[in-house]
């Protein structure tokens, strides 16, 4: 794996090139979700600002999470290339989310319930700059024949490890298969449920997935990423009863507030 492209004096991250197509992908996939359900909404500048609020949430959970090497380091810990937590980015992505779909006139839980798909094509391809750059998020050492090394990586092994971004890839793309069925206009959900259940969805995945990491277990023998996916898993079923409960199908907000929205955005 190459975690830089060199043309003559410059280096790109190719993180950083996996992230651009990322956005690009989430791009897509929300623009499509407007469409469909016939939403006059910027879906580039969404993403843009979902994506730029996802990266420093990300980054800023990662480095909370070692605070030790926070004040031994603060330079290197804030501005280090590897280190990125994906719970951190779904806080900043989803309050991101909540305030520019106010612009619109979108409820804040049916902005989300729009955005699950494109979040998990988003996510699952976005996990391919953890294996071209090599920054640690591969698995534990195995004998499968697709297990792969990463000699030259941020975080380099030259053992032949699960290659659990491609893991991670796959089961995003189902998930987000499953959540633009569930979501068509044709057949609409609750306001809320869909978020709940890309909540369960995804925490499951990532709970699952820790089991064969690299991630240190630090509570009752579970990474804190597993942990994070409970909370995920818990959250995710106590909306859905919400949503249920609640029973409101309209994403748009009245009348009123979508006017106000269009005049002030």
């Amino acid at each position: 794996m190459y975690p830089f492209i060199h043309i003559g004096r410059f280096s790109i991250g190719t993180f950083g090139i996996m992230l651009w197509l990322a956005a690009v992908s989430a791009c897509v996939v929300l623009h499509r979700n407007f469409r469909r359900w016939k939403i006059d909404a910027d879906a580039i500048g969404i993403v843009a600002i979902s994506t730029v609020a996802g990266v420093i949430g990300a980054k800023l959970w990662h480095v909370l999470e070692d605070p030790q090497a926070l004040i031994h380091s603060p330079l290197t810990a804030i501005f280090d290339r590897a280190g990125f937590a994906w719970f951190g980015g779904l806080v900043a992505g989803i309050l991101a989310l909540c305030w520019q779909g106010r612009g619109y006139g979108i409820r804040p839980f049916a902005m989300l319930d729009l955005a699950t798909s494109c979040a998990a094509v988003g996510y699952g391809v976005g996990r391919l700059g953890c294996l071209t750059s090599g920054d640690g998020d591969y698995g534990i050492p195995t004998t499968l024949p697709w297990g792969m090394s990463f000699p030259n990586g941020l975080v380099p092994t030259t053992q032949r490890v699960h290659p659990t971004p491609i893991y991670e890839l796959i089961v995003a793309l189902l998930i987000a298969w499953i959540l633009w069925r569930r979501g068509s206009p044709d057949r609409p959900k609750p306001i809320g449920q869909l978020t709940g259940e890309y909540l369960i969805l995804t925490g499951l995945a990532r709970f699952l997935v820790e089991f064969i990491r690299i991630n240190p277990k630090l509570y009752w023998g579970m990474s804190n990423a597993q942990v994070a996916s409970i909370g995920s898993v818990i959250v995710g079923f106590g909306l859905i009863l919400w949503a249920r409960r609640r029973a409101v199908f309209q994403p748009m907000g009245s009348p009123a507030e979508v006017a106000s929205a269009a005049t002030t955005h």
